[in-house]
């Protein structure tokens, strides 16, 4: 259950405004040699809006959502987070957290907190050992049963949508794109190939994720069709019974199961408990420019500003 629900990274979403990487013209140019252009493309361009994510799947689910079902860009951002957890596993979530910011038509800003939160039973010193060293491995921070805090990305999504969601899509409706992409499959690419094998050894410490990312050791290649039965039927759960489904119902009871079988720390009380947070946007100025980001528990908004603050006094 841990390889279908647990993601240990976190899934960032900038809405309203969502962005899309340029490539710009690149002049090179040699010694004694005419002047050659590089290949290029030109920036893409939309009238109303365009969404950016990791995955290209995802992204146009995204985009079938403003374009041909009438949801706004907060609409776009939860079905394309739910669509990452099938397409990209390394960093796209159910079981996990992240944080949202937007941007809102009339210019106000503000974010919301879904981080994931430590279990009651931590305590401060839950990752050392009785010599005192940092514990590596199984039962640290970082990997294993105990390094999961208590999932956001379910809450974080459900605020998102209640409050600032255009109210002509319903939550089963962002979540089907998704569930389908899990219960038909997608077409491997070859950045995920080489991802999920160059991670074997990890993978492959837990039955579950070996069966489910490694193909029971057969390795998924490039071309190859990923179906998710399990993550599907998660979906489903959430789309019939909704949020509560996840922190309370079956799907609950899968994730605190499985971990209080391996030495986990969450309880259904944890998971009964999590709440997203609303929180105000931070701002600094640069040169002119105004900078919104996000605040804390995220260290980036704030790193951000100091660092731009401090560079303001010297030349461009």
């Amino acid at each position: 259950m841990r390889a279908t629900t647990i993601s240990r990274t976190t899934l960032r979403i900038t809405t309203t405004l969502l962005l899309v990487a340029v490539t710009a013209s690149l002049i090179l140019q040699t010694q004694n040699a005419p002047t050659t252009l590089a290949a290029s493309r030109e920036p893409i361009r939309a009238r109303h809006g365009i969404v950016a994510s990791t995955n290209e799947v995802a992204s146009k689910v995204g985009v079938e959502i403003m374009e041909k079902r009438g949801g706004n860009a907060i609409d776009a951002a939860i079905a394309v987070a739910f669509a990452l957890a099938v397409t990209h596993p390394a960093a796209g979530n159910l079981g996990g957290g992240g944080f949202m910011m937007i941007r809102l038509k009339d210019g106000r800003t503000t974010t919301i907190d879904y981080r994931e939160m430590a279990p009651a039973a931590a305590t401060r010193n839950i990752y050392i050992d009785k010599n005192g060293n940092v514990i590596q491995g199984e039962g640290g921070s970082i990997e294993g049963y105990r390094a999961a805090g208590v999932p956001g990305t379910v809450r974080g999504m459900e605020l998102a949508l209640k409050k600032y969601g255009s109210h002509r899509l319903t939550w089963a409706q962002l979540i089907e794109p998704a569930r389908r992409l899990a219960a038909n499959g997608f077409t491997v690419t070859n950045t995920l190939a080489r991802g999920l094998r160059g991670n074997r050894e990890y993978l492959s410490k837990y039955p579950e994720t070996k069966r489910i990312y490694l193909n029971n050791g057969k390795f998924y290649n490039e071309g190859d069709t990923f179906v998710q039965p399990d993550l599907a039927a998660t979906f489903a759960r959430l789309q019939q019974h909704g949020p509560n489904e996840f922190y309370e119902g079956q799907t609950a009871r899968l994730i605190v199961d499985d971990l209080k079988a391996h030495n986990g720390l969450l309880t259904m009380e944890d998971m009964r408990g999590y709440v997203a947070k609303e929180r105000e946007t931070l701002h600094g100025n640069y040169r002119g420019h105004e900078i919104i980001s996000m605040p804390p528990p995220s260290s980036g908004g704030a790193v951000l500003i100091e660092m731009l603050s401090a560079n303001r006094g010297f030349d461009r």
